[in-house]
């Protein structure tokens, strides 16, 4: 199947169908992508043309032949259409690449704002609705210290610890992705209204489901396991026995991400999830650090994997890894000794914020080091 974005309506119209195509769920639509390469292929094939794709039986072949749900679809694209609202398709080139890794990911996704390269680097951070003072300070800080470092957060608009997380990254100057059991239409929490559109400027806001669908129960545990699929790795703030969040982090050990919790006082109803979680083996984590030190073989595998080729404003430093001129004029500025990241701003011009960014980077790559106060020296 080729990647590449469907460029006029008609196309959408069978991703569409596909999507909405009753008994066809994501598993059996990535049989069939495989088979006859575009939507458009699957819905003009004969019958037994599509029973010979796997375990295709008669009746989910029927779902394809004998599709007349055509008018939804156009009014699907009309809404879409007026909501300012784009798909993303299976073959669409900025699909999560993370995502297709999961069997059941879905082909069409509902999308405001814009999924980028650098998304690559996300973390996960859900927790409890019901939050406390205590969650919410954990949310926020390692939200926005992780977004500050250049990751992306990825989290669940939820009230509580979700929307904290969401705040948090931006708050930090840095990117956040929400994931929806709703229509993307459709504004749960209402009082999330103004932050779905930050995030819309400032990441993404993405959901699985057609628009106008309401924030039904079932829809949050299916939608948990985009969370953890867009993710590197999950971190559970605060989680009572039963929480919704657990199911992200039963997605995550599926789909072989790291999961991480914080934790909490043993008389805290709030915790009992997230102490649970580190008895069974969740990473207990206490700073940014901790999920950095974790990640870090994934992450210097991602930069190695999206470094340009040598040329033009490249060059290689003593480890063979191709370091950008900016990236090198930070290096020229450090010393054995640690150096605040106030001091590298003044002397290289660059802005803190982005400083803390470029430095996670050359952290991973294993040209500095960070020690305690935002202090970084060279190795």
């Amino acid at each position: 199947m080729d990647r590449q974005t469907p460029n006029n309506s008609n196309a959408l119209r069978y991703w569409l169908a596909l999507a909405f195509a009753e008994s066809i769920g994501p598993i059996t639509a990535k049989k069939l992508l495989a088979a006859f390469r575009t939507p458009e292929n699957i819905f003009k094939a004969p019958s037994k043309e599509l029973q010979a794709v796997g375990d295709i039986k008669e009746s989910r072949a029927r779902a394809i032949t004998k599709f007349d749900s055509w008018d939804l679809v156009d009014l699907e694209l009309d809404k879409m259409e007026q909501s300012g609202v784009i798909a993303l398709t299976f073959a669409d080139s900025e699909y999560p690449e993370s995502l297709r890794q999961i069997d059941d990911a879905p082909v069409l996704l509902y999308m405001k704002g814009r999924i980028i390269n650098e998304d690559r680097f996300s973390i996960g951070i859900v927790g409890s609705r019901k939050m406390s003072m205590y969650g919410k300070m954990m949310a926020e800080t390692f939200a926005s210290e992780l977004a500050a470092k250049g990751l992306t957060i990825i989290s669940g608009l939820a009230r509580g610890i979700d929307t904290t997380a969401h705040k948090g990254a931006l708050q930090a100057g840095g990117r956040s992705i929400a994931v929806l059991g709703c229509g993307i239409d459709t504004v749960y929490p209402p009082e999330n209204e103004q932050l779905i559109e930050e995030l819309a400027q400032n990441g993404a806001v993405i959901s699985e489901f057609p628009l106008g669908t309401p924030p039904n129960r079932e829809n949050f545990p299916r939608r948990n396991r985009l969370i953890s699929g867009l993710s590197l790795g999950v971190l559970i703030v605060e989680a009572a026995a039963g929480s919704g969040s657990l199911i992200t982090a039963s997605y995550a050990l599926e789909q072989g991400k790291d999961i991480f919790a914080v934790p909490g006082g043993i008389t805290s109803m709030n915790s009992v999830g997230t102490n649970a979680l580190i008895k069974k083996g969740a990473k207990l984590v206490q700073t940014v650090d901790d999920i950095l030190l974790e990640l870090t073989p994934v992450l210097k595998g991602l930069l190695r994997a999206g470094q340009q080729k040598k040329g033009a404003g490249m060059i290689t430093d003593l480890s063979g890894l191709e370091i950008s001129n900016e990236e090198k004029a930070i290096c020229n500025a450090l010393g054995s000794e640690p150096r605040h990241i106030d001091m590298i701003s003044r002397e290289t011009g660059m802005a803190p914020q982005k400083l803390l960014g470029i430095m996670l980077g050359l952290e991973l790559k294993g040209v500095v080091r960070q020690a305690e106060g935002k202090r970084f020296y060279i190795l």
